[in-house]
This record gives structure tokens, sequence and C-alpha cells, in this order.
């Protein structure tokens, strides 16, 4: 069984943008390129439903996404909640020696 090929966002961005053009088909792109027709073809489509955030935003790339907002504020949570716990632990560490 083959192995899945990754591509990063800028090989896409070119392939996407020379199926703009309209200089070459479809499948010469995609035989240029090695990927399948069908791929190049996702690629186009998602370029141009895409191309309207781009205006809509003032050609700002995205901050952050609301995931990875989320995603953080869990991390925070859980960092607060070790962090309390490591200094009860010290706390509690500290009055048995001065016990002593």
């Amino acid at each position: 069984m083959a192995k899945r090929r990754k591509f990063t966002g800028q090989f896409k961005a070119k392939v996407a943008l020379e199926a703009l053009r309209g200089d070459r088909t479809i499948q010469e792109i995609a035989a240029k390129h090695q990927v399948h027709p069908n791929q190049v073809s996702t690629w186009k489509r998602q370029a141009v439903e895409g191309m309207a955030d781009v205006f809509s935003r003032g050609g700002k790339p995205e901050d952050q996404t609301e995931a990875e907002v989320k995603e953080l504020h869990v991390k925070i949570g859980r960092l607060a909640v070790e962090n309390e716990f490591l200094s009860e632990g010290l706390k509690r560490r500290a009055l048995r020696r001065n016990a002593r």
C-alpha cells in the first residue's frame, strides 16, 4: 500500500494558481506536479472559495482560529490546576520542616 503524501500550503497554492491561470489543462498541471487531476481541481476550488476571506480580512493573516483559542484556554486551566497543586505541596512540606 502506498504511503500518503502530505503537501505544504505553499505547494497547494502554487498548483492552484497555475490551474487558475488557465494556460494549461488540469491534466497537464497534474502530470507536471505528479498529483492526481482531482486533487488539482480540489485545490483550485478551495482557492476560489477562500479568496473572499482574504479580502474580507483586508489582506491580513487570520490571528487565531476559535479552536486554537479554546485549546489554549484548556491548557491554561490545566496548568493553573497543576501549579496550585504543586504550590500546596510545597506549603505542606515547609510546614512540616518548621514543625520539627
